[in-house]
């Protein structure tokens, strides 16, 4: 067994040389005279050396410590040698351990993975509800009721929803945190039922018929900026996301094929969506082209040849025609289509529903599910732009359900 004095009078010889203490652990000495500390194991079959350090920067006592916690991951089934590889990627990590700095550093990998600019900006401005509370704490020691104050201070103002979202929010954090060893748990897991339930409201959509025909004609009565009008001419026939018509560029139309493909980063569902472009929709591009076919966007923002229209130019465009926040919204075209769709009883749900870009919420059901059901869908688009049209006219549509029994085919 080595003592102190020992380790201290070791001194550089013609050749290097060990001192052994006990369970592997030996100070070997160079001839430059540096006292380094070593330990000996074994893992299964295989020899292996750890360094522990230098001498007086390593004392004995802490060679003999770093040895017992060698020997409890060999008998935690853990390799030393693995161990320390991990732990030399993840020792820069386990420096960023706040709450805010994990919250920063989870966007960046959100980012990385594809989310959309928008998307990011949504979770950064949830996120920054918490970070005057808990921004600087560190994240492996808040607890529950530290984060039901973040909460609580958002429900303060009415902002349900919100709160909502930011729970679960924070509760990707806390498993990111995990994931890179710098918590333990999500704690977020533990408040719920704990914050308020928002009510739920559905998006205002029109989805008699009658009243769409209405819908229809005052759209082509509408009078004001040009791209406006035909964005609220085309979002009937295509009843795509708002968010996915206003930043339409003219680079994702191939109008030899009569299809748009919006790309996956800028749909809600991270997949790339085809929508047909029926002969009406045709015919809507190709004024729009004379407006707007030598700039980036189809719908770019009034004065700003580069910036797609705001967000809320469909909505104020109704309410200039008349229908309020509770009678129709730009979200209510893609409701319209999917109800008066599924009432005609031709189609069947599934291409609705992949019409809408929606994701099937049966795991096993979105496993088998991967047809795109292209050609009902044309059929689907075309016979939907037509009934528009009819719609428009005023023409009596007649209601209910004509389902059609399944060898019937579908219609043109």
């Amino acid at each position: 067994m080595l003592t102190d004095l020992a380790v201290r009078k070791a001194v550089a010889r013609d050749k290097p040389y060990k001192l052994s203490d006990a369970g592997g652990l030996y100070l070997l000495v160079t001839k430059a005279g540096q006292r380094c500390w070593r330990v000996d194991y074994r893992f299964g079959k295989k020899r292996g050396t750890a360094a522990l350090g230098v001498y007086p920067t390593v004392s004995l006592a802490e060679a003999r410590a770093k040895r017992l916690e060698i020997k409890k991951q060999i008998a935690d089934g853990m390799n030393p040698s693995a161990k320390r590889k991990i732990d030399k990627i993840t020792g820069p990590l386990a420096n960023v351990k706040s709450f805010q700095a994990m919250a920063e550093e989870w966007l960046d990998k959100a980012g990385r993975e594809g989310r959309a600019e928008v998307t990011l900006g949504k979770l950064k401005w949830l996120l920054d509800f918490a970070h005057p509370i808990i921004g600087e704490r560190k994240i492996g020691d808040i607890k529950a009721p530290d984060l039901l104050a973040v909460l609580r201070a958002v429900e303060k103002h009415g902002h349900y929803e919100t709160a909502r979202r930011l729970r679960s929010t924070c509760g990707q954090v806390f498993r990111y945190a995990i994931a890179t060893g710098r918590a333990d748990r999500d704690i977020s897991a533990d408040l719920r039922g704990a914050i308020t339930v928002p009510k739920v409201t559905h998006r205002a959509a029109i989805t008699d018929p009658a009243e769409a025909g209405a819908l229809l004609r005052a759209i082509d009565a509408y009078s004001g900026y040009p791209v406006t009008h035909a964005a609220l001419r085309l979002v009937p026939h295509v009843f795509v996301r708002p968010g996915e018509l206003r930043h339409a560029e003219w680079t994702e139309f191939n109008l030899t094929k009569n299809v748009w493909t919006i790309p996956a980063e800028k749909t809600k569902m991270r997949v790339a969506h085809r929508v047909p472009l029926t002969r009406q929709v045709l015919a809507i591009l190709e004024e729009l082209r004379e407006i707007s076919g030598n700039r980036r966007y189809l719908f770019p923002a009034q004065g700003k040849r580069d910036r797609p229209m705001c967000e809320n130019t469909i909505n104020l465009a109704l309410r200039r025609m008349g229908f309020d926040s509770k009678t129709m919204t730009a979200h209510g075209f893609r409701a319209m289509a999917s109800t008066l769709l599924n009432e005609q009883g031709h189609w069947n749900p599934d291409a609705i529903e992949r019409q809408l870009g929606h994701a099937e919420s049966d795991d096993v059901r979105r496993a088998y599910a991967r047809g795109e059901h292209w050609e009902e869908r044309l059929a689907m688009m075309k016979s939907w732009s037509d009934y528009l049209d009819k719609l428009r006219s005023g023409a009596k549509i007649l209601q209910g359900s004509f389902r059609k029994p399944p060898s019937a085919g579908i219609p043109g």
